[in-house]
C-alpha cells in the first residue's frame, strides 16, 4: 500500500515537471519571435532622412574651377576707365574749339539779301566746345570786325562730323555805297588768327557788316 502511494506520487511529481519544462519551452519560443519582428514605427531621423525635400546649404569649400566669384584684380565686372575728358558735359575735360580746328563756307543766300551763310565744320577726331558768340568777321582790305546781330547763345559741344552756322550781314539797304568783296576773315575769338574764306557766289557788296552767334540749323542762323 505504501509503495503505491510513493509510485503515485512519483508520478505526479513528473507530470509537474513535464508541464514546467512544456511551459517555460513556450515563453522562450513567444519571446524569440518578438525581438525579432520588425518595429512597427520608423525613428524619428529616419522620417527626417525620407521625407525631408527642402535643399540643404553646402558646406563645401569653393573649388578653383568655374563659378568662383571674380577676385578684385581680375577685372570682370569692373568698367574701365576712360580716357580724360570722354563721357564728360560740355565743360568735362573737352576743350575749346580753336579757329584752325574747323573748316568754313561762306555762300552767298538768296534771302535774305545782302546774306551769307557760314558754315562751321568739325572735321577733326575729337569734339570741343564751340565758343557761340565770340565769333569775328572781317572783310580783307576793310577795317574794323562785324558787329553782332540776333541773340546771343551758349557755347555748345561740336561733335566730330557736326556743324555750326551764322549769318553774315554785308550790307545796308539804307546804306549807300560800299565796296566789293570775295573773301571774309574768319576766327572763333578775338585772340586767334583769322582763316581766310573765299565768299562762293561772290562778290559782295560790303558797306557795314554784322554777324549772329553759331546756331544749330541753317534756317535759325539766316533769320536775322
Amino acid at each position: 500500500m505504501a509503495r503505491t502511494a510513493t509510485a503515485r506520487r512519483t508520478t505526479a511529481a513528473l507530470a509537474a515537471l513535464s508541464l514546467g519544462i512544456l511551459a517555460l519551452t513556450a515563453c522562450n519560443e513567444g519571446t524569440d519571435k518578438d525581438s525579432s519582428a520588425p518595429g512597427a514605427t520608423a525613428s524619428p531621423s529616419a522620417i527626417g532622412d525620407t521625407d525631408d525635400a527642402s535643399p540643404r546649404p553646402s558646406t563645401a569649400a569653393p573649388s578653383d574651377g568655374g563659378g568662383e566669384a571674380a577676385s578684385p584684380d581680375s577685372g570682370a565686372g569692373t568698367a574701365t576707365p576712360t580716357a580724360d575728358g570722354a563721357g564728360d558735359d560740355q565743360d568735362g575735360g573737352v576743350g575749346m574749339c580753336e579757329t584752325t580746328d574747323l573748316a568754313y563756307n561762306v555762300t552767298v543766300a538768296s534771302k535774305p539779301v545782302n546774306h551769307a551763310l557760314l558754315t562751321a565744320s568739325n572735321n577733326g577726331g575729337g569734339p570741343c566746345l564751340l565758343p557761340a558768340n565770340d565769333l569775328v568777321i572781317t572783310i580783307p582790305a576793310l577795317d574794323g570786325a562785324a558787329e553782332h546781330m540776333g541773340p546771343t547763345g551758349e557755347d555748345w559741344l561740336l561733335n566730330p562730323g557736326e556743324k555750326a552756322y551764322a549769318g553774315i550781314l554785308f550790307s545796308r539797304a539804307d546804306t549807300p555805297g560800299g565796296k566789293s568783296a570775295t573773301q571774309v576773315e574768319i576766327a572763333l575769338t578775338a585772340a586767334e588768327s583769322p582763316s581766310t574764306v573765299t565768299v562762293n557766289g561772290g562778290p559782295v557788296t560790303v558797306n557795314d557788316t554784322a554777324v549772329t552767334s553759331f546756331f544749330g540749323t541753317a534756317e535759325d542762323a539766316l533769320t536775322y
